[in-house]
């Protein structure tokens, strides 16, 4: 996995954030937010609909571990994770270029010149399962525990069509 680079500012490209996040909100109008997972539009996926805030508080827990502060729930970082994830499922493979650059999505989530990371992951049927193998993977573990981010995003995208059958990104930024 490629880290971005965290002093970097972001610069604005595509606007493909934003068509996703008007797709996702005319589906679940039409779905009227019902049933315990969305259609992903003409793609043989689903967005499961997670406990964002647990996911928060978990993380949290684990920085406290290490001397950091906590991290919050962010609507436009749980919408760039949410694209990310279903980006790598209709793909059926992990990559932080699916979607755009990592860079344009975080510019169009408003993390603007702060701190940002993504953490990938596929085939893990829980949170619980996913947060251990970042935690036990180096490069994703130094994620989350930068110390300046304050917010994240959570999603999960099954697509039992693929080899994985289920995408999760994590995507984090500082205040």
């Amino acid at each position: 996995m490629r880290l971005p680079d965290t002093k970097t500012p972001l610069r604005r490209h595509a606007p493909s954030l934003a068509a996703f996040t008007a797709s996702l909100s005319i589906l679940l109008m039409v779905a009227g937010c019902g049933g315990p997972s969305v259609l992903v539009p003409d793609q043989p996926t689903s967005l499961v609909v997670l406990d964002e805030q647990a996911a928060a508080v978990a993380i949290s827990r684990y920085r406290a571990q290490h001397g950091l502060g906590p991290v919050t729930i962010d609507p436009s970082l749980i919408r760039a994770a949410s694209f990310q994830a279903a980006s790598n499922a209709k793909a059926g493979r992990l990559s932080h270029e699916i979607g755009g650059s990592f860079n344009s999505r975080m510019a169009d989530a408003g993390a603007g010149r702060s701190y940002a990371a993504e953490n990938l992951s596929a085939g893990s049927e829980t949170f619980d399962e996913v947060l251990a193998r970042w935690k036990a993977s180096p490069e994703h573990n130094k994620n989350m525990l930068i110390p300046q981010l304050k917010r994240v995003g959570i999603a999960r995208v099954d697509a039992p069509g693929t080899r994985y059958k289920r995408f999760w990104a994590l995507v984090m930024a500082g205040g």
